[in-house]
């Protein structure tokens, strides 16, 4: 596609050699306007359609350098190339300063119209390229504005949705609760509330989403600590001295934050069970960060040892046991018992939000 003609406004009070002027570079295919004073150059600029100008210094009284000012000030001026018939080179610094982009001295010979039909063109292509990447930087900052639109409806939308799929977990939990009060066989109040507590445990991770900023990611350490007052409330005489947590600042995506309340849920309430037959004692939870950005979570007490027994079909203990193997899965983790432990200690080494992430890239 052929691009249109430059459209020229000679400033001159020469009109013979501004019909000249006019003449030599339509030839080179301009289209060439002319006026013969600073006042009427501005006048006509202002209606638009000037591509460039081409001003004279010496004009009577508003000179060159004045009207060069003038044009500048004008909103998205035009190029300005400074035409002078001295040889000072005072004036083309002059001009230059005042914002002309070139300048081109008035000679007597045949390279006055080649120079300032060059002196034109390069002008005018400084202004496309100028133009061209003020444009670009346009679209990219629009194509920003739309990208964090589009992630803070995204984030919006993900929080409403965390905060749905909370109440309906909560729900679920009080259902299963009025089915527990309401059944007469131990067997079954246990089984039930055993799912109660798992349900609850996937919920506070949706509420910490529905609450954060960020829905990529869960604050493991504060999502095990309303974790474990949930468990501290549900313990069967109330006791909340019996379950401690002491955990460093994590970040985990909500995939293995899920995972990892699992785990705590299903260690801690089999603590509860079975490592203090004669009373209660110390359950502690531990969260701490590894400094090759893997996690390493523990579960411990100072009981019996017996709350981790070997797997017995359709029992409960077999299912926790089964539960927490299937989390560990999930995790990708490193699990297993601290047979040094005077009681029972069982540990998970998984790797963090951080390092995911830096495998991804």
């Amino acid at each position: 596609m052929t691009e249109p003609a430059l459209r020229v406004l000679y400033i001159d009070d020469d009109p013979g050699l501004a019909r000249l002027v006019q003449k030599g570079l339509e030839r080179r295919g301009f289209e060439v306007e002319t006026v013969q004073s600073g006042a009427a150059g501005l006048e006509r600029l202002t209606r638009g359609g000037i591509d460039a100008v081409a001003l004279d210094h010496y004009m009577p009284g508003q000179d060159g350098l004045e009207t060069l000012t003038s044009i500048r000030n004008l909103p998205d001026p035009p190029p300005v190339v400074y035409v002078t018939g001295t040889q000072e080179s005072s004036v083309a610094v002059a001009a230059l300063k005042a914002g002309a982009s070139d300048y081109v001295v008035k000679t007597v010979g045949d390279e006055f119209l080649p120079l300032l039909s060059a002196a034109l063109e390069q002008s005018m292509q400084a202004v496309r390229l100028r133009r061209a990447k003020e444009a670009a930087e346009e679209e990219v900052r629009a194509a920003r504005d739309r990208f964090e639109a589009l992630a803070a409806e995204r984030a919006l939308l993900m929080r409403e949705v965390n905060h749905r799929v909370g109440n309906s977990l909560q729900i679920i939990a009080a259902l299963l609760h009025l089915q527990s009060s309401a059944s007469p066989e131990e067997a079954v109040k246990s089984a039930l509330a055993g799912a109660t507590r798992r349900v609850m445990a996937v919920a506070q991770v949706h509420r910490r989403l529905y609450t954060s900023d960020d829905v990529g990611t869960v604050a493991l350490d504060q999502y095990l600590q309303g974790l474990v007052e949930d468990l501290r409330g549900s313990a069967e005489d109330g006791d909340s001295n019996v379950i401690s947590l002491k955990a460093e600042p994590v970040e985990v995506d909500p995939d293995k934050a899920v995972a990892v309340g699992v785990v705590v849920t299903e260690l801690v309430l089999n603590a509860m069970k079975y490592a203090y037959p004669d009373g209660k004692g110390a359950i502690r939870v531990v969260l701490s960060a590894k400094p090759n950005g893997r996690v390493l979570l523990a579960v411990e007490d100072d009981g019996v040892g017996q709350q981790v027994p070997a797997p017995a079909p359709r029992s409960a203990k077999g299912l926790g046991r089964m539960i927490v193997k299937a989390m560990a899965t999930k995790l990708d983790a490193e699990w297993g018992q601290d047979d040094s432990h005077a009681g029972m200690r069982i540990t998970l080494d998984f790797a963090g939000h951080s390092e995911r992430r830096q495998s991804a890239a």
